[in-house]
Parts: structure tokens; C-alpha cells; sequence
């Protein structure tokens, strides 16, 4: 790495890293984000972080001064109203803006200053509502308040034209592509058009024009000379519309590198967040809008703090005059207010202009490095949205990079399955469409059509639907911050290179590791299995608890009898598992089959558990879901709700699946019976009834994990147990079990339901009573084990059960530890 990076500073250096401030990015880094060690952050598109020394400042200031309510003539008073002017003060000189044109607003965030704006424009029926295609969705919310009083509504794109030669004009300057006009109400609709035409209205109408400084999705940055454009009547999109334009500038991504000059473009409103520029506090945005503009805006609320009289049981209600009183609801968030300065005192040091320097190396360096991965074929690996391929030189970007990712025979890896592997990397990234709904669109080649299908195909905001009918719902996002560093940078292309760039097919201690070209290993096919036996046999009989280890245990319709057939829900209705509850973990089960009863300990309860598992001791009925699946259950008493509410230390409810509705499926093969039908009894399972690991694939595994370790860290093995399996098998082939289609244990019968999908649960474990949470074994197994998103290990079965159909009965059958394991791969 210290090679590249001579190079990255050869090509980079005069922008990277502060050369010119008091300290350099590695000093910065080492001293005010000691807890990013082992981590690399890029989503500070959607957060950037604050420093350790911007909060020992703010706890400094909160510790020696006392602020109070700014609505009253005290000294502690009067010390917040001085802050809040220097406050107010400080942001517009952030955006250039002079404190005798402009206001500064606070609000809870630019959302709530977008809003604000929507509620308060005095729109009319002769109104438009025009927007960039390219907007986050609190842009596009303005259009409910723009339609509902009867105004027009229309999206646009915008593309700037690059060469000023071959313009005639300012205006001709971008090339504008108007979207149908949106509207609502037949009766508005004949008033304003007639054959398709808008009539001649008022003139006296007021228009609102909305763009991003920064596309959130794309990182494009809109030249803000639209301002002026629009402004003076020669923006092509919006000259055609009688009345007057305003313009509104939603500037919560760009301000973080590059704010609005106000003096040069005068924009009407402009919104931002503060915990995108300095990370701290939340919770706290501002409207910096033009004295003008204020005067229009028509705000109907009036709440403490807003009204210079009020009289209770009369209509009557004085406004103050300040801008900024009438339009902030209450009470600001003082405190927060109080904070800013220690934001901008880093800005101010670093200087916004190196900030966009440092973090445009970066971006420049990363996506010339992401287009230059190719498969093993040639064929590229990413595909980037925005500034394709940077071949338009002159198109600004911010510090982000939008992208997904091919495999080598062109179909793409899902946004979800990136994700879930750089979180075991240490990368935090973003994944979606970033609340950007026509950016997205734009970008990935959606039509409404497509949207309209995804959507009653049930794919909604921030769900694993990341691929449908072979194209991606969503994308990746990656972006820079003031604090980000090369070496953020390099653990990021190491990161794509190792996950997803193809090599030449190989093998790794003779077993296949290319899962997404290559079918599955399984050399058994050559040779009589009859060596296999049933090694031991778990049963869960609670969801996300302790096991129990058997000899011998009988099968019913839903596979082992009591095996997950009862579980904890928690006070808002949520199913308790170990991902939320790691306590879980810690609550040991047994079930003694002649005495009828499950016994449950807990080391944070002094006595054991004792519940019938014969008898029907239950008070309550109910119906629950679980994972998409309906279960009729029955609920305890309140006393063995408080023992498990003791347990892990949060109020819960203990219940037993006592039916479920669920969906049928063929089987192929003996006897073509239904795999789950109506005699079947499915419990709290996720997925197949049963789960089966085989000893020699742990064996296999752990050979990786201790070839992994041999740089002097902690050598990380894992048992069995750690992948909660039902029944271990001995005897087979490394990953022999993959290809197994059924199999027979004794006189019980199974059908396999394919591979099981691991997450994080395997990565946790139990060290001197603690929940120790790691990044293995999932980590390795994703660098071997991935098919199609999903990382594989172990078997799921169905058991078919033992009715016997002559008499149309169950037979009780057992499986018992040593019996022979014969599956079949036919």
C-alpha cells in the first residue's frame, strides 16, 4: 500500500489531506476519531461524524454556562438570545448571505424547513410547482401541498451542456426535458386548460422551483446560475409560465462541500442540515430565505414564542414582525443552537475549499479505480451512475459515488448482498435509492411500469428486494467526508476486488469456491454412500434459547416434536430472537418426555422453570406473525411471563405455536406428497423444518479460519453448535450435503430444501457469560460459500411425515444417534 500511495500523493497531494492547515488528515484522524480504528465509514452522504474535539468543546460549554429559555429577560435568557443572533449569524455567513437580504430560520432539519415552505407558499390555482427529476423526496412532498390548492405540478430534467461553443444564449446553456404536467381536480383542470393549452392567467401568480445544490443519489452538482436564469425569465423550462418564479435550493448534501453563494446566486429559500456538515447535533436544520420571499410566505399557526398579544376566548392574535419569530414554532432547540459554533470552528480551520479539494481526490482516485476492475473475461465490474466513465471532464461531482455491481455473466449482484458483506469487512456504506425516487429511476432504466410492478410485487423502501426480474431496485451508495482517508479508500477497492471480481476458476483444497458459475461439489456420485452416520441430535424448544442434546427423539408432522414451538414476543408485539436479545442465548432448556414438562433456567432468576407440555395450561389465545407467516397460538400466565421478563431484563410475553396456515408446495419424488400440507404441523422454524451441518464441512471450515489467522491474531474456530443444526451428520464429504436431494435416517424419511442462508447470528457467541459478537465465521464463508447473494452452510430438511395411509394415521417415528445416513443426490 505505501507503493500507491507515493503514487496517489504523486498525482493528489497538493488537495489531499490539509497540506496547509495547522494539521495534516493522519493527525486529524489519530487524534479526533480514534473509534473509526478497524472501521471504514462512507455514508457521509447520509451522515458525516463528529470529531472528539468538537464534543469535548460542546460538553466544555454546557458544563460552565447556563443557557435558559430564550423567551423571557433573565440573564441565562439573555445569554441564549446573544447566542442564538451569533448563531443565526454564523450560518449566513456560512452560505455568503447578508444578514440585511437574508434570515436564518431554525428548524429540526431540512426536511422541516422544506416543509415549511410547502405550507406556507402562497400557491394558487394559477401556480406551478416545478422540480429537477433529480430531487429527494421532502422536495417532492412540496407538490401535496402545490396540488391539493389546485396548482400545477411538473418534474424536469435539467442536463447542462458542456461545450459554451455551440450555444446561442444563456439559456440554451442547459437542455431541459419537461415531464406531463400534474394536476388535481377536473374542475381546476378545464379552468386553466382548454385543447390541451393553458390559458392566459393573472400574471400576478406565484411559481416555486426546486433543484438540489448536490444530487443525493448521483453526487451531480447543479450549476447554480439555474438561479439566475430562472430568475430573470430565460430558463427554457419555466419562461413559458406566466407570473413570477421563485427558487428554492435544497442544499442538505452540497453545502457539505460547497454552500450556495447567496451573493452571487440569490435563491429565494435554502434548506440544509447540520449533522451533515459537522455530524453534531441531529435534530437541527435551517430555512435561510430571502427577507422578500419571508414576506409571501402566509403562515397560519401561531404557538408560544410567535405572537406579540393573544387573547384566549376572542378571535384576535397579533404577529410579531421578525422573520424569524413568526416562522419558528416554540422554543428552539437552544442547546443544540449553542453547539454550532464548535461545528463551524472546524470548518473554518480546514477551510470548506480544501474540505471539496480533499475530498474530490478521493472521490476522483476511487471511481477511476472502480472503472478500471474487469471480471476474468474483460467485463467490467461496476457500473457507475451519474458522471458515466468521468468522461465529461468539466461535469462537477460531489464527494460521492453511486454504483452497482456485475458478475461475469452479466446478471448483478444485489445492492443487499454488497451490504451485508461490507458490514462484515467493516465498511459502512448505504444501499437503495436514498429517498431519491426519480434519480433512481433515471439512473437505473425504471419506467413506471416497472416501479408500479416492483411495488405489487411487495418491494417497498429499505427491504432485501434489491433484484427483480433481473434489474436492480436500487444501488450502492459510497461518499467522502473531511475525515476520510486514503487508506479508507484502499480498504474499499480491496474489498471490491476481493467480493466480487472474478478470477480464473480454481480449486481451493479441492473443493469448488466459484458458487455463482459452478455447480456445487459433489464427487460422491461415483461411489456407494453407506458410511454416513447420525452423530447428534439438538432440539430448540425455544426460538433463539439453548439447545438440548438427545440420543433419541421422536418426529411429528412439523419435523422434531417440540422443536421450536414456543417463543418470546416482545411489549410491542416484535419477535424476540437473539439478533435484538442476545439474553436470549443464556436461558437453557430441557424437555423430559415421560414427566411431560419443559424446564427452563436462567442465571438472572433464582428459580427454574417448570411448564406442561400434556396438559393444556394456557389462558389465551391469539394470532401472531411471524416472519410473513400466520400462527394461531396460546399465551402463558403472568407469572411465567415476569420469570422470562427476568431472564433478559425486558417485558415479554411467552407463547406455544399451537397452528399455523402456511403455503403448500409439491414435492417430487417418493410418493408425491405434499412437502408441508394440512395433516402438517409447522412451528417456529424459518424455513425448513429441520437444519442439518455436516462435521466434515466444520472441519473444512476452521482449516480456512486458521490459514486466515496465521498473521499472529487469535486463532478462530468454531464447533457445530455455533450454526444451531438439529442433527449433525459424520462420515461425508466436505460439503458432500449440498447436492443431497433426500435422505433416510433409520425409517424416516426427509427432502431437502436446499441451502440455509446465514447472517450474523453464527458470529455470535458466549465468552465468561458475556455475548461476544465477532466478524467470524460469516466473513470466511462469504469469501467461499455465496450463491446468487446468499452465503450457504448446512441443509435444510423437511420431514415427510409418518402417516400411514391405509389407516390414515401418524406413526410415531424416532431417530437415534448412530443410525446410518443414507441421502440421495438423484
Amino acid at each position: 500500500m505505501a507503493q500507491s500511495k507515493e503514487e496517489f500523493l504523486e498525482q493528489f497531494g497538493e488537495d489531499y489531506g490539509y497540506p496547509d492547515a495547522p494539521r495534516g488528515i493522519d493527525e486529524l484522524r489519530a487524534a479526533d476519531f480514534k473509534r473509526l480504528e478497524g472501521m471504514v465509514y462512507l455514508d457521509h452522504a447520509g451522515a458525516t461524524l463528529y470529531s472528539e474535539a468538537q464534543m469535548a468543546d460542546v460538553t466544555k460549554d454546557l458544563m460552565s454556562n447556563v443557557y435558559g429559555n430564550p423567551h423571557s429577560q433573565s440573564d441565562s435568557s439573555m445569554a441564549t438570545s446573544d447566542l442564538l443572533t451569533s448563531a443565526r449569524h454564523q450560518v449566513l455567513k456560512y452560505f455568503n448571505a447578508s444578514p440585511r437580504d437574508y434570515k436564518c430560520v431554525f428548524t429540526s432539519g431540512a426536511t422541516a424547513a422544506l416543509k415549511l415552505v410547502g405550507e406556507c407558499f402562497p400557491w394558487s390555482t394559477d401556480s406551478c410547482y416545478m422540480y429537477t427529476i433529480e430531487n429527494h423526496n421532502s422536495v417532492l412532498g412540496i407538490r401535496e401541498y402545490a396540488l391539493s390548492k389546485g396548482a400545477t405540478a411538473s418534474a424536469v430534467d435539467v442536463e447542462e451542456v458542456v461545450d459554451p461553443s455551440k450555444n446561442h444564449g444563456s439559456g440554451s446553456l442547459f437542455k431541459v426535458s419537461k415531464h406531463s404536467n400534474q394536476r388535481r381536480g377536473d374542475d381546476v383542470l378545464l379552468h386553466n386548460y382548454q385543447n390541451g393549452r393553458q390559458t392566459a392567467i393573472s400574471g400576478n401568480n406565484l411559481n416555486l422551483f426546486a433543484f438540489p445544490s448536490e444530487c443525493n443519489f448521483s453526487g451531480h452538482k447543479f450549476n447554480p446560475s439555474l438561479v439566475n436564469l430562472i430568475k430573470e425569465g430565460n430558463f427554457l423550462g419555466t419562461s413559458q409560465q406566466q407570473g413570477r418564479w421563485m427558487v428554492l435550493i435544497d442544499a442538505a448534501k452540497g453545502c457539505t462541500t460547497e454552500p450556495p453563494n447567496l451573493t452571487v446566486y440569490p435563491a429565494d429559500f435554502v434548506v440544509c442540515s447540520f449533522y451533515k456538515i459537522f455530524g453534531y447535533p441531529t435534530g437541527l436544520g435551517a430555512l435561510i430565505v430571502k427577507n422578500e420571499a419571508a414576506s409571501l410566505l402566509n403562515k397560519t399557526y401561531f404557538s408560544g414564542g410567535t405572537v406579540a398579544a393573544s387573547i384566549a376566548d376572542i378571535d384576535f392574535v397579533q404577529k410579531r414582525n421578525s422573520i424569524e419569530q413568526v416562522l419558528e414554532d416554540g422554543t428552539v432547540s437552544f442547546l443544540s443552537i449553542s453547539s454550532l459554533r464548535y461545528g463551524f470552528k472546524i470548518i473554518d480551520t480546514l477551510t470548506i475549499s480544501a474540505i471539496a479539494r480533499h475530498t474530490a481526490s478521493l472521490t476522483t482516485y476511487v471511481r477511476k479505480k472502480m472503472m478500471d476492475l474487469k471480471h476474468s473475461n474483460e467485463k467490467n465490474v461496476c457500473i457507475i451512475y451519474g458522471q458515466q466513465a468521468s468522461k465529461v471532464k468539466d461535469l462537477k461531482m460531489g464527494p460521492t459515488i453511486t454504483f452497482n455491481l456485475k458478475r461475469e455473466d452479466g446478471t448483478w449482484f444485489g445492492y443487499r448482498e454488497v451490504e451485508k458483506l461490507a458490514s462484515l469487512s467493516g465498511i459502512h456504506l448505504r444501499t437503495g435509492c436514498f429517498c431519491n425516487p426519480g434519480a433512481c429511476a433515471k439512473y437505473l432504466g425504471l419506467s413506471h411500469s416497472d416501479l408500479v410492478s416492483n411495488f405489487e410485487a411487495g418491494h417497498v423502501c429499505w427491504d432485501d428486494n434489491d433484484i427483480i426480474n433481473g434489474k436492480p431496485t436500487g444501488a450502492v451508495r459510497i461518499s467522502f467526508g473531511y475525515m476520510s482517508t486514503y487508506e479508507d479508500a484502499e480498504e474499499l477497492l480491496k474489498f471490491l476486488r476481493l467480493s466480487f471480481v472474478s478470477k480464473a476458476v480454481g480449486l481451493n483444497n479441492g473443493y469448488m469456491v466459484n458458487m455463482d458459475t459452478l455447480n456445487l461439489v459433489d464427487d460422491w456420485s461415483q461411489k456407494v454412500i453407506s458410511d454416513i452416520h447420525l452423530k447428534s441430535i439438538t432440539i430448540y424448544p425455544v426460538k433463539s434459547c439453548q439447545g438440548f442434546s438427545v440420543q433419541g427423539w421422536p418426529l411429528a408432522t412439523g419435523g422434531l416434536k417440540y422443536d421450536r414451538e414456543w417463543l418470546l414476543q416482545g411489549s410491542g408485539g416484535e419477535i424476540l430472537t437473539q439478533k435484538k436479545v442476545p439474553e436470549l442465548s443464556s436461558i437453557s432448556t430441557l424437555i423430559d418426555l415421560e414427566l411431560g414438562k419443559l424446564f427452563l433456567e436462567s442465571p438472572k432468576c433464582k428459580d427454574k422453570l417448570q411448564i406442561s407440555i400434556l396438559e393444556n395450561l394456557t389462558h389465551l389465545s391469539a394470532d401472531v406473525e411471524v416472519y410473513g407467516q400466520r400462527y394461531e397460538v396460546q399465551t402463558y400466565s403472568d407469572k411465567v411471563n415476569s420469570w422470562f421478563s427476568d431472564a433478559i431484563g425486558r417485558p415479554c410475553t411467552f407463547m406455544r405455536c399451537s397452528s399455523s396456515k402456511y403455503r403448500s408446495c409439491t414435492i417430487s419424488g417418493r410418493r408425491d406428497r405434499l412437502c408441508r400440507d394440512a395433516r402438517s404441523k409447522l412451528s417456529f422454524v424459518n424455513e425448513g423444518q429441520l437444519l442439518l451441518v455436516n462435521e466434515e464441512s466444520i472441519s473444512d471450515l476452521n482449516s480456512r479460519l486458521s490459514s486466515s489467522n496465521g498473521n499472529g491474531k487469535q486463532r478462530v474456530l468454531v464447533d457445530a453448535m455455533r450454526f444451531r443444526p438439529n442433527i449433525v451428520v459424520s462420515g461425508s464429504t466436505p460439503y458432500g450435503e449440498d447436492n443431497w436431494k433426500r435422505l433416510n435416517i433409520g425409517d424416516a424419511y426427509f427432502t431437502s430444501m436446499g441451502g440455509c442462508n446465514r447472517c450474523q447470528m453464527i458470529n455470535l457467541y458466549q465468552s465468561s457469560g458475556q455475548v461476544i459478537k465477532s466478524k467470524e465465521p460469516l466473513a470466511t464463508l462469504a469469501s467461499y460459500r455465496r450463491q446468487k447473494g446468499k452465503i450457504l452452510f448446512g441443509v435444510l430438511l423437511n420431514y415427510e411425515d409418518g402417516m400411514d395411509e391405509e389407516y390414515d394415521a401418524v406413526v410415531e417415528k424416532w431417530i437415534k444417534v448412530g443410525q446410518e445416513v443414507y441421502p440421495s443426490i438423484e
